[in-house]
């Protein structure tokens, strides 16, 4: 049911200690240890429900990643930001590839960045696990989605490939990394966004930053393990850009876990966090990693 690693995920040494414990505070009540790699930085969740019953944790309508429901508050923002920040995604994607191929959205959710691009002349491919979610995209894009990361082994190559808050969420990450290269062409770009554990709103917060969100997130990722993951696979960052609203996000959420009812004490902090950021993207509360193979 759990697995305990005895060596770091992302660089294999076997010097880490234990730095905190964290609540799922969104489902199951249960609480995890959270390491970090004295070598790499990454921190990582140790023990871990392995791969047969990490589902259970990610059964919940209360899940806002594939949710469409707009009964509270922060469904409400969520999705209303959803639509700004995908047109941005969009702009992104056009900003480095000038002419429109064909893009992978790697854990595409209920499918509406996929949305945007297919209407802007992308040819787009969606891979989904959660069968809920898949079902959405395909309703949502008018066309099958991929759950089984061998089908991609087969797929010719693609332009672009997106992982948009997806790799925390990965259990063989070396594995599934190498396959999405192999399917990325030469010339290709890949986007990686991922939340940031050494944000100011983690100083913060601490044990109950939302975006550690335990035990779905499995890496907790700083700027330092990110651009170790670059080198390992000889890709180089070429930009890094803050994703802003996620501040305000997570502050509603680590507010909601601390009992606090009050939407703008959360509104103010998420300005706070960003207006201290703001001297450098390493402190925003997610990154997205634009990379190129070397």
């Amino acid at each position: 049911m759990y697995e305990r690693l005895t060596k770091c995920p992302l660089c294999k040494s076997g010097h880490f200690l234990n730095y905190l414990i964290a609540k799922d505070h969104a489902i199951s009540g249960e609480s995890f240890n959270i390491s970090i790699c004295k070598n790499c930085t990454i921190l990582f969740t140790n023990p871990r429900p392995d791969k047969a019953n990490i589902g259970k944790y990610y059964d919940s309508t209360e899940y806002v990643s594939h949710a469409n429901k707009t009964n509270n508050l922060i469904n409400l923002l969520y999705k209303a930001v959803r639509i700004y920040t995908t047109r941005q995604k969009l702009r992104w994607i056009n900003s480095v590839n000038k002419s429109k191929g064909r893009i992978l959205d790697f854990g595409c959710g209920t499918g509406h960045l996929l949305k945007i691009l297919q209407d802007d002349g992308w040819q787009t491919t969606a891979f989904e696990p959660n069968p809920i979610a898949a079902k959405q995209a395909e309703n949502l894009l008018q066309q099958q989605s991929l759950s089984n990361i061998s089908v991609l082994k087969s797929e010719k190559k693609f332009d672009v490939i997106t992982l948009f808050h997806v790799l925390e969420h990965i259990h063989d990450l070396h594995k599934t990394f190498k396959i999405l290269l192999d399917r990325l062409k030469k010339r290709g770009t890949l986007y990686v966004a991922v939340p940031n554990i050494n944000s100011h709103d983690f100083i913060h917060y601490k044990e109950n930053w939302a975006a550690l969100d335990v035990p779905r997130h499995l890496y907790h990722f700083t700027s330092n393990s990110m651009e170790y993951l670059a080198e390992r696979y000889d890709l180089k960052i070429i930009e890094k850009k803050p994703l802003y609203f996620d501040a305000f996000y997570v502050s509603m959420l680590s507010e909601k876990y601390l009992g606090s009812k009050n939407p703008l004490t959360s509104l103010l902090k998420g300005y706070r966090f960003n207006k201290q950021a703001a001297k450098s993207t390493n402190g925003h509360s997610s990154i997205l990693y634009i990379l190129k193979k070397k």
